[in-house]
């Protein structure tokens, strides 16, 4: 049944993980609501509830939202799909894409920050390859075709398709994914496997309109390759900022999308700690957790909740290889989730397809004990093989891993003020 709604508000079918909410809030135009409506529902809610003066719209109900505006923008004539609404005030709708405009900011910036020049001089006549066919597709393929981009749509049967990508456009400058392969939670998924970007010597750059996780899979691929990439945290900002105007029915300042986007980006990251066992990643992270109001997790728990086994029980009776495999897929799916403190096992780093897992979402922090403050007792790995040989073992995977270290200071309290400090919060 259709509810009623707020001046503005994300319709869609099932809208249960959107950020458009406290992105608009920030924006300006709130009170903002998320409506689930069932098809039947969408074109009475549209054309007769005169509650609302702002809708975004999502899947699947862009081109409803185009065919039932009174007025189309260009963008939405020429894409047959709309994913603003906006209720003027003679009570006629207007219907815009700012999926383009959102996605050529987030295009402008990253090319001018990381290929040094505007998108047009960097991408005219170049091979662009959009990855699906689907609505946002549409609206990513006119973004590009504005900078003389030589666009090549990628889908399951086309004739450009996944079996043939290389053979067929090897030759590409940029790979755009709009499909939602490796989106939450099916992550880190990717539609293009890392052996195939390595096939192509001439990339210069993956994008990804998916924003979560925060490093999706395609894109943790490209970074694996020197490949700059970004995922689409800034297009959802930028897309939501240009209709905001439409909503207010003024400007507003541009540097409102960094500010939001900054924002999101520090409520959703996990914060994963790492180190050797006994450095006390727990006992900082709860801490950790407990001041900035956070949900904690420690895989080491999470796995025996799952197993009704304790790790070292698991190690001691199963083996450490039938551990690893257990906490691989605890750590995926703790990961996978936003705004965690996660403490991992130390030896966590023993499994390097864990590295994608903790930083899909994550800025990873090692807490750094001097080795004669580490202790074995209840440690089976530390017992069996000694803390010095686990350290020669693992440190190197700890520093490479981390994207900052922390000295520890001797307390939770000292070492969690360490770490939001070198955070910023």
């Amino acid at each position: 049944m259709a509810a009623a709604a707020t001046p503005f508000g994300l319709l869609g079918r099932k809208l249960g993980h959107s950020w458009s909410k406290p992105i608009h809030e920030q924006l300006g135009s709130a009170p903002y609501s998320h409506i689930e409506l069932e098809p039947e529902e969408v074109a009475p809610f549209i054309r007769e509830n005169g509650s609302w003066r702002g809708l975004n719209v999502t899947m699947p109900y862009k081109l409803d939202a185009a065919r039932l505006a009174d007025e189309r923008s260009p963008r939405v004539e020429a894409l047959g799909a709309a994913n603003t609404l906006v209720r003027r005030e003679d009570g006629s709708v207007f219907a815009e894409n700012t999926d383009v405009l959102g996605f050529s900011w987030m295009l402008g910036r990253f090319c001018s920050r990381e290929l040094g020049s505007d998108a047009a001089t960097v991408l005219a006549g170049k091979k662009a390859l959009v990855l699906g066919s689907g609505g946002a597709s549409q609206a990513i393929q006119a973004s590009l075709a504005d900078t003389g981009a030589d666009v090549v749509v990628v889908s399951r049967s086309g004739a450009d398709n996944y079996g043939n990508l290389v053979e067929r456009n090897a030759d590409a400058a940029l790979i755009v994914n709009t499909t939602p392969v490796g989106m939450y939670p099916n992550c880190p998924g990717t539609p293009v496997a890392e052996e195939d970007l390595a096939r192509m010597p001439g990339l210069l750059a993956v994008l990804d309109i998916v924003y979560n996780p925060r490093r999706t899979g395609i894109c943790l691929a490209a970074e694996h390759l020197g490949i700059p990439s970004e995922s689409g945290l800034a297009m959802l900002v930028a897309q939501a900022f240009f209709a905001s105007e439409l909503f207010q029915a003024k400007k507003l300042d541009e540097a409102l999308i960094e500010g939001i986007e900054a924002s999101i980006y520090r409520q959703t990251q996990n914060i994963v700690l790492i180190g050797m066992p006994g450095a006390g990643k727990t006992t900082t992270g709860r801490r950790l957790a407990h001041l900035l109001g956070r949900p904690f997790v420690d895989v080491d728990e999470a796995v025996a909740q799952k197993c009704g086994r304790s790790a070292a029980s698991i190690i001691e009776t199963d083996g450490e290889d039938a551990f690893r495999r257990i906490e691989t897929e605890v750590t995926g799916e703790c990961c996978a989730r936003s705004g965690l403190v996660v403490a991992c096992g130390g030896g966590v780093v023993t499994r390097p397809e864990n590295r994608d897992l903790l930083r899909q979402n994550g800025t990873v922090i090692m807490i750094d004990r001097p080795l004669s403050e580490l202790s074995s007792n209840g440690r089976p790995m530390s017992r069996a093989k000694g803390v010095e040989r686990l350290a020669a073992e693992r440190m190197d995977a700890y520093r490479s891993w981390s994207d900052a270290r922390i000295a520890c200071s001797g307390s939770a309290e000292g070492d969690a003020a360490q770490i939001l400090q070198t955070l910023g919060f």
